[in-house]
């Protein structure tokens, strides 16, 4: 077992060191487009991901090469007519003066940068090789901005799911509550859902981790689907939890607690919150993956 991977290591020095070559080179074709995305994602409280989405798939890459590298066949038409596809792409992105605005632009030629690199991979490995490597690559997705109208209504609906939740979070506890849109009415203070109070940032990192998760430790199809909606769906509800949370303590501990650290960087604890609630979920759906005899299955 370790001589053929070693052997197969050895196989693919000359491919590594080609697709290494190439990324250095659309890297640089691509600077404008990189330099762009990495101050949108320093800049843009629904974007910081984007930073960390290229080393994420390279290292899941690395981490399954056994796997992924196990049969590579060197493919230049297709990965050539890919890397056009995506240079055509960036050159009418940059050039159409109607995608300048709502952010089009940025995520045309981000998902160039990404067809141009899997265009590199698919031409240095093969399509056996593209197959095997299909979630870290599509996983580089996750590092297009989304154009304003789309980041809006994501946003619109997390607001209006998290003031949905808070809404009933009042009710179950006896708080008198009314309600007018994003306005939440409690004895003694009225709060306002806005945009910032969307979570956009935790909902997006969470999805994130459920998506490694599913994908390193769960093999079922219909599971990993169902461990990431859930993910989605606890994202609103963890909101509105810490949204409830946050009115509750102002209105019996202490008022500061509206404006204070906790609504100002509180973000992570109840994202450790909707961990805590999944891990459970996410135990029982590994152990029913794993095969009941180990053995058996081996044979």
């Amino acid at each position: 077992m370790a001589t053929t991977a070693i052997s197969g290591l050895t196989r693919n020095t000359k491919r590594h060191l080609s697709f290494l070559v190439f990324m250095a080179i659309s890297s640089l074709v691509f600077y404008r487009t990189l330099s762009a995305l990495v101050t949108y994602s320093l800049h843009d409280e629904s974007s910081s991901h984007i930073v960390l989405i290229p080393a994420i798939a390279f290292f899941l890459i690395y981490l399954e090469r056994e796997r992924i590298f196990s049969i590579t066949r060197t493919n230049l038409t297709s990965g050539i007519l890919l890397v056009i596809s995506g240079l055509i792409l960036y050159g009418v992105a940059i050039r159409n003066s109607s995608l300048q605005e709502g952010n089009w632009a940025l995520s045309a030629t981000a998902l160039a940068l990404i067809l141009v690199w899997s265009g590199g991979f698919l031409a240095c490995y093969g399509f056996v090789a593209l197959r095997a490597a299909a979630f870290p690559l599509l996983f580089l997705l996750l590092m297009v901005p989304l154009p304003d109208v789309l980041l809006d209504r994501i946003i619109y609906a997390l607001q209006a799911g998290s003031t949905e939740i808070a809404y009933l979070i009042f009710q179950a506890v006896g708080t008198p509550v009314s309600r007018d849109g994003f306005l939440l009415a409690v004895p003694g203070v009225t709060i306002e859902v806005a945009k910032e109070c969307s979570s956009i940032r935790s909902s997006i990192a969470l999805l994130i981790t459920c998506l490694l998760a599913a994908h390193l430790y769960l093999r079922t199809g219909w599971k990993i689907l169902l461990f990431v909606v859930l993910g989605i769906l606890l994202s609103v509800v963890k909101n509105g939890i810490r949204i409830a949370t946050l009115t509750l303590l102002s209105i019996h501990v202490d008022p500061g607690f509206l404006t204070g650290r906790l609504h100002r960087q509180g973000g992570f604890v109840f994202f450790l919150v909707a961990l805590l609630i999944l891990w459970p979920i996410f135990l029982w759906l590994e152990k029913s993956d794993k095969p009941a005899n180990p053995a058996n299955s081996a044979i």
